[in-house]
């Protein structure tokens, strides 16, 4: 290649643009005139005659100096400047050349001559009159381009209007320029544009048709250039191949301004992931060869030493809590190869905790020799402790459940490292209470949290009336909304002591007091395969959850509590899902009767089979009330549509309740409804109506059920 032939690029600057060197810009201005000799001001013989003589000494070196009027007569005689200060008539001026050509008018555009109003200082209130202009663009062919340089148009986005037929030229010349770069970033670098304004037609025709103005814009692409050779400047890698595998490049590609940054920002995530915490691209440089239409791709990089993980320090005018405690919430090990990905993932940790106003976590290096050859690398933390308590609010409304308010304060670090305390209170129509919990997140393990509480509650349904107080304790993984995991898992204690209305002979609803002092050991277990905790549109859930309980009172009963759910969703298009749920419930070993009624299976409601009121599905008493089951199954099928922040609904809920311990699915129950979604940064807020198929008597018409996340 030539080198007087070959033209650089270097950068990627601008409007996806690789070339920023000196490539030729196609925004064609008229050649300046040739630079004319002008006249002297003042003679070269006058000039000289009026510099001091060198080595003449004054007559009188004490002489007084002369008055400014006697000096100006004295040095500029022939300007007759008379001591009264009135001059005389002085000669014609004899202008450059070059400012009569500055001062003279300007050509008109293209020889178009727009006449303009202008303001008056008589009426400076009068507006100038608008220009109106059309827009015609030529030359993109082939290339693809003409949409995309329409998007980002002067003249386009001006609407055929401008106050000033300046402004008409200034927004051309922003075109021109425009699709220079659009052409470069495509790979034209021989693209040429050029902007001119055409006269159409006379002003009152053109005021009638939309325009007096026509601006056309035209391209020439020119040929596309291809990637010659590529070559990679850097050390040695392990593995060797490293650098240039990870650089999806390759000769005869098309030289495209994304592809090639986006290549290269691929190498900068590679080498990070393959132990080279602190490697660093250089500047690119292709050269051009306008007779082939290629250009040779140059990229040096700087690997820096590759490294393994060391330790972990922090710093913070206010620390959330310290070293230690970040160790336990990292996911590699001393000695490990450095991992850019698991320095995220302890990043995404940090801020899942809440606790930071502001946190960032970067390499850092040691100059200390670790395994296999490489250095050691340490994470330095830099924290700031955001406000640690939190106030929260619940509201929600469901037919048969009324309304329920709950206010919750969480002070998420009052005992560090992560140790929670969370107070709540509920008040409802038919439901009040108040508990205490605390907390430890990532209690000696990451993801593992440990939870204790106490609480108080009252619940007046149609189904039973209980006052209840409870202590449990447990240990689980679950997901949040930051981190979505695939597995969660609970396991703990539970001890309920519940005073409740039991109905002792459901032919003729009489009821009495019962007080149980129940023990529980509930398990559970998830699988989450779908694609977002409160809005899923795509994969599945299961959920299996078993207790093992019993009677503490007298002789030890045990039970055994079980419930297995599965849900789906599947998209139909962008913004069509198809859900769908189902629900198997048994609870084996007792008979019905002798569980509290407060820990027997019910059906209907919200989270439920919709269209019925809560708990109302399955047997009743004589009074026509629900009076709980051992076994239940439920359906349900879903239509989710979306628009923008909006979205509607409409749904089928089967299911049924049984006193026996399997259930029959039989005598099925069906409601069907339709709702309302408005999307939220936190979730979707719900409001369903639906209402039962062959109503029953006793059964509402309706049902409405507001909330907040999907139904499932």
């Amino acid at each position: 290649m030539g080198s007087g032939q070959a033209k650089r690029v270097r950068h990627a600057l601008g409007l996806m643009m690789i070339a920023a060197s000196p490539l030729p810009l196609m925004a064609q201005t008229p050649a300046a005139s040739p630079p004319q000799e002008e006249e002297p001001i003042l003679p070269d013989s006058e000039f000289e005659a009026r510099l001091p003589k060198t080595g003449e000494a004054p007559a009188d070196r004490a002489a007084p100096l002369p008055s400014i009027d006697e000096w100006i007569d004295q040095q500029m005689p022939q300007t007759n400047m008379g001591r009264a200060g009135a001059p005389a008539e002085l000669p014609p001026a004899t202008e450059p050349r070059g400012e009569r050509e500055l001062a003279a008018p300007l050509p008109p555009l293209d020889s178009v001559q727009v006449p303009l109003q202008v303001a008056t200082d008589s009426n400076p209130e009068e507006k100038t009159q608008t220009v109106r202009y059309t827009t015609a663009v030529e030359g993109f062919g082939r290339t693809g381009l003409e949409d995309d340089f329409r998007a980002a148009s002067a003249l386009v986005d001006g609407k055929g209007k401008a106050d000033t037929a300046a402004m008409v030229q200034a927004r051309a010349h922003e075109d021109e320029a425009l699709a220079v770069r659009l052409l470069y970033s495509e790979g034209y670098y021989d693209a040429t544009a050029l902007a001119t304004l055409e006269q159409a037609g006379d002003q009152a025709g053109d005021q009638a048709s939309g325009g007096t103005l026509k601006a056309v814009v035209s391209v020439t692409p020119g040929k596309r250039y291809k990637i010659g050779e590529i070559v990679i400047t850097a050390g040695p890698t392990v593995p060797p191949g490293l650098i240039r595998d990870s650089l999806p490049l390759a000769t005869g590609d098309f030289i495209v301004a994304a592809a090639v940054e986006a290549a290269e920002a691929n190498i900068g995530v590679k080498l990070p992931e393959n132990g080279y915490a602190f490697a660093k691209l250089g500047q690119r440089d292709i050269v051009l060869d306008p007779a082939t239409a290629t250009g040779d791709y140059t990229l040096p990089v700087e690997t820096g030493p590759r490294g393994s993980f060391r330790g972990i320090t922090t710093s913070g005018e206010k620390q959330a809590f310290g070293a230690d405690h970040m160790k336990i919430m990292s996911r590699f090990r001393p000695g490990e190869l450095y991992d850019s990905r698991k320095v995220d993932d302890l990043r995404r940790a940090l801020v899942a905790t809440g606790l930071f106003s502001s946190v960032a976590v970067d390499p850092v290096r040691t100059s200390v020799p670790g395994p296999d050859g490489t250095e050691y690398v340490d994470l330095h933390v830099s924290q700031e402790a955001g406000k640690p308590r939190t106030l929260a609010g619940e509201l929600g409304y469901g037919t048969g459940q009324g309304f329920r308010a709950e206010g919750t304060w969480t002070h998420r670090n009052l005992f560090p490292p992560e140790g929670a305390v969370i107070a709540s209170v509920i008040a409802g129509t038919q439901e009040q209470g108040a508990s205490g919990t605390f907390r430890r997140s990532n209690a000696g393990k990451r993801d593992r949290t440990f939870q204790t509480g106490l609480s108080l509650n009252h619940q007046n349904y149609d189904a039973y009336e209980a006052y209840t107080a409870g202590l449990n304790v447990s240990w689980s993984r679950q997901s949040t909304p930051i981190f979505q995991k695939r597995w969660t898992y609970s396991y703990g204690a539970e001890i309920l002591l519940t005073n409740e209305q039991v109905v002792v002979d459901p032919a003729t609803a009489d009821k009495t007091r019962r007080t149980y002092f129940i023990g529980g050991l509930p398990v559970q277990v998830g699988y989450d395969r779908s694609n977002d905790l409160l809005n899923p549109t795509k994969g599945f859930r299961a959920n299996l959850r078993a207790e093992p309980e019993g009677s503490l009172q007298g002789s030890f009963s045990p039970y055994l509590r079980a419930t297995f759910d599965l849900t789906g969703y599947y998209p139909l298009s962008d913004g069509l899902v198809i859900a769908g749920r189902t629900r198997i419930g048994t609870i084996s070993g007792v008979a019905r009767d002798d569980i509290a009624p407060s820990r027997r299976i019910y059906a209907g409601g919200g989270g439920s089979v919709r269209g019925f009121g809560y708990q109302e599905l399955g047997p009743k008493d004589a009074n026509n009330d629900p009076i709980g089951g051992r076994s239940v199954n439920e359906f349900a099928v879903e239509g989710r549509y979306r628009f923008g922040d909006y979205g509607v609904v409409a749904f089928v809920d089967a299911g049924q309740v049984y006193e026996s311990s399997m259930p029959q699915f039989s005598d099925i129950r069906y409601g069907v409804g339709v709702g309302g979604r408005f999307y939220t940064n936190f979730g979707p807020f719900r409001a369903d109506i639906a209402m039962p198929i062959n109503r029953q008597p006793g059964e509402s018409k309706f049902a409405l059920y507001i909330g907040i996340g999907q139904a499932f």
